[in-house]
Order: structure tokens, then C-alpha cells, then sequence
């Protein structure tokens, strides 16, 4: 079948680390079907990835022919099915484009895959993210914002002159994860976190204090049992405040860093419900918040592969 017949629908691949998700776009750039799967790349033998991918998407390819598949994110890392380069900031929608790389698959399928980025300036050695950057173009670069995204190590990224300027990652979910589940916490704690809690805000409320007498996040982080102890924290309330306190602990180490200050405007960018929660906690910084797209990493895989609206 004619390479024509991959114009008629995109795939964007999100393979990560513990998950795959395939979407399924038409020319509106609308999601007409998704996949999605634990068999991410940690679960894929070296040299097999052609292989599992030709298998998740037979269904796709039956109907439309050869697919067109835009693969971002950790598949293109060291640990994946391709390394791909890091563009330096500051980066352009262009930059990506010309870094990427296109391969043919035995049945036809084309993929190209996306490089990451990453930011020399940082200190005490260059920042990288894979996947994110996707987000960042499907936001948008046309306004000189920062833009945040969530997620288990979360970036905050400036946006200036139409090009992502720099970035910085926390690594926030992770290390709630770990001390939620394999901590002294994970001993007593009975529920899981929730964030529409006052525990959680009171977490926050926590991290914004900046009278001297809490101490810094380490100690603050023992309060979170030693009130327990007292019995001003009940156990099913103490992961909820521990996020709190780690969430907000972003913001404040972002604000520290000269990222924000308040009265400012920054973007929450991603497609799950922490969206809504680190939007929470900004406006408890004193942040105003600008209107974001769910979609933006299918937007930004479609644009740096000149697939878009069509």
C-alpha cells in the first residue's frame, strides 16, 4: 500500500517507562481511538519493540493500512527501542523536527521517533526531559509564560521569544511515592492520599510558612509524624498532608528560584487529575492560572511531525 494511505490518520505513541498508550488521531488532529497497556519498556527485551508495537496496533493497521506513528517520550531513551539525541535549549518546534529520525517497519508502518531536550545552564548538571517537551509545543510557544507539568518528576519550563528557554525538574512524585509507601509513614498511614482534603491543604499551608519556626522540608517532613504522635493528624490523614506538603514544597522551591512570584501567570499542563491539583496549590501561591489543553502532547507530536491539521 502507497505511503498515501498513512495520510488519512497519525498514531502518537506515548511508550514510557511502566505504560504504553497509542492514540489514535484523524486529520482534525481528534482522537478517533486509544490503546493502552503496562507493557511499557521496562517489559520489553532489548530488540523486541518492533515486535510488541506491530502487535498493539494490528487492529489499527487492518483499517487503515500503513500507519504513520509518531513515537515520543522514554522510548527514545537509552533504555528503549532508540536513543535519541537531547536539542539544547533554547528550542524552537523546528529543532525537534530536524533531530528526529524515521525508520520503515516490515509492515509498512513508518515511525518517527522524537528527541528529548535539555538544559546546559542547569546546575550542577544539564536538566533533561523526554515526552514533555511535546506538551510544550502543544501549549504553545507564542507567549512568554512559565509553563508547569506535573508528573512523577515534574518540570517547570519558560517559555520566551517563541522557543523553550529553559526548564528545571523536581522530583516530586517520586519522592511522595517513597515515602508514602517505604517510609516511617507507610507504618501508620491508612488511606491514601486526597487531595480535596483539608489535610492536604493544611499540607500546603504548611510549606508556604515562611516564619522561620517550621524549618526547612526535612523537618517539616517529621512533623508529619510527630503529629500523629500528638494527636493532631489522624492516620488516615496523613498522606494527604504529606502531598500537601510535598506539592506545595514544589511551589516554594520554584518561587525561591525565581520561577514565579505572586500576582503572576503560569500554565498547569497535562491530561490527568493532577492538573487540577497543582492548579490548587498555585492559586493558594497567589498565582493566576492561564487556560491550558488536555491534549497538548498530541497537539505538540502532530506539530513537530508536521502532521497537524491537514
Amino acid at each position: 500500500m502507497s505511503s498515501a494511505s498513512r495520510d488519512s490518520v497519525t498514531v502518537v505513541l506515548d511508550w514510557g517507562t511502566t505504560s504504553f498508550r497509542a492514540f489514535l488521531v484523524d486529520r482534525e488532529g481528534s482522537i478517533v481511538e486509544a490503546k493502552e497497556s503496562a507493557q511499557g519498556i521496562q517489559s520489553v527485551p532489548k530488540g523486541e519493540h518492533a515486535r510488541v508495537l506491530s502487535h498493539a496496533l494490528a487492529a489499527w493497521r487492518n483499517e487503515h493500512g500503513p500507519l504513520a506513528i509518531v513515537a515520543a517520550g522514554m522510548i527514545g531513551s537509552r533504555n528503549g527501542w532508540l536513543e535519541m539525541p537531547y536539542v539544547p535549549t533554547p528550542a524552537k518546534a523546528a529543532d525537534f523536527a530536524a533531530a528526529s529520525r524515521m525508520i520503515d517497519l516490515p509492515e509498512g508502518d513508518r515511525v518517527m521517533f522524537l528527541p528529548g531536550l535539555t538544559d546546559p545552564t542547569a546546575f550542577p548538571f544539564p536538566d533533561v526531559m523526554r515526552g514533555e517537551e511535546t506538551q510544550l509545543v502543544g501549549f504553545g510557544l507564542e507567549e512568554n509564560i512559565v509553563v508547569v507539568l506535573p508528573g512523577t518528576h515534574s518540570k517547570w519550563a519558560e517559555i520566551r521569544n517563541g522557543r523553550i528557554e529553559r526548564f528545571r525538574t523536581f522530583v516530586t512524585g517520586e519522592i511522595f511515592a517513597t515515602l508514602a509507601n517505604h517510609s516511617f509513614l507507610s507504618k501508620v498511614a491508612t488511606a491514601k492520599a486526597n487531595h480535596a482534603t483539608d489535610a492536604f491543604a493544611e499540607g500546603v499551608a504548611l510549606a508556604r510558612d515562611d516564619s522561620g519556626k517550621a524549618g526547612g522540608l526535612l523537618t517539616r517532613l517529621f512533623a508529619v509524624r510527630t503529629g500523629w504522635l500528638a494527636g493532631k493528624i489522624a492516620p488516615e490523614e496523613m498522606k494527604s498532608r504529606l502531598s500537601g506538603l510535598i506539592v506545595g514544597w514544589e511551589f516554594a522551591e520554584a518561587r525561591a528560584g525565581g520561577w514565579f512570584k505572586d500576582g503572576d501567570t503560569i500554565a498547569v499542563v497535562g491530561d490527568d487529575d493532577m492538573v487540577e491539583v497543582y492548579e490548587a496549590v498555585a492559586r493558594a501561591f497567589g498565582v493566576r492560572l492561564a487556560a491550558a489543553p488536555a491534549d497538548a502532547a498530541i497537539r505538540g507530536a502532530l506539530a513537530i511531525s508536521g502532521r497537524g491539521r491537514r
